[in-house]
């Protein structure tokens, strides 16, 4: 029973990475608004009832990748070493997603990650729904806080400060990228700002919250 419950559940994960491809192809190549939720299925060879049922939105289809990361800063602040600050501990790995030149960062120059990075910020409805799965990684990080005895108000602000601090810098390594330089060459001024942003937040957060890993 369980080898054959792996291979379904295996089975539903390739059909949702195959949607999931078949959309970012289409959307590329025609542009969000041009392509239907109709278009996705008959060029992913299912019905539109089954691609629902792995995606509840267009928007969802191009987005999935972001859900990947909706538990990342609560993840990050929960798997802190001891005595460092929930604030250097997402600082930390911030910087190190851009050495990595992880696209999460909007510090990569690839040609795939640029077109995908443009389609989402140039499309209306696909910033509003982003907007959702801000919310979403505000509230796993703020419940992660709380679990650490801060009151309730405190991790909410400090989630949503923490949360706030890597999108807009995401946001300004796109712009430099989108303006035309190279990874590389934004590399310097990327992590000047992230030092700068993330030790603003240390001046505040870190003294409000009190919580280095014991």
């Amino acid at each position: 029973m369980e080898n054959t419950t792996g291979l379904r559940e295996n089975k539903k994960l390739r059909t949702r990475h195959r949607l999931a491809a078949t959309a970012l192809e289409l959307f590329l190549e025609r542009g969000f608004d041009a392509v239907s939720v109709a278009d996705v299925a008959a060029a992913a060879e299912v019905s539109k009832p089954t691609l629902f049922r792995y995606f509840p939105s267009k928007e969802d289809l191009l987005l999935d990748r972001f859900a990947d990361h909706q538990d990342e800063v609560a993840r990050i602040v929960r798997e802190r070493p001891p005595g460092r600050t929930p604030v250097g501990a997402v600082h930390a790995h911030f910087l190190t997603a851009l050495a990595e030149r992880d696209p999460i960062t909007g510090l990569c120059d690839h040609p795939n990650v640029m077109a995908f990075q443009q389609l989402v910020y140039s499309t209306a409805s696909l910033q509003s729904r982003v907007g959702l799965y801000t919310r979403r990684e505000v509230e796993l990080a703020a419940a992660g806080l709380e679990a650490e005895a801060v009151p309730e108000l405190a991790a909410r602000l400090a989630a949503t400060h923490l949360v706030a601090v890597r999108h807009e810098l995401g946001r300004v390594n796109w712009r430099r990228i989108e303006a035309g330089q190279s990874a590389d060459e934004a590399y310097p001024a990327a992590v000047a700002d992230a030092d700068q942003a993330f030790g603003m937040l240390a001046e505040g957060l870190d003294k409000a919250l009190s919580i280095p890993r014991p």
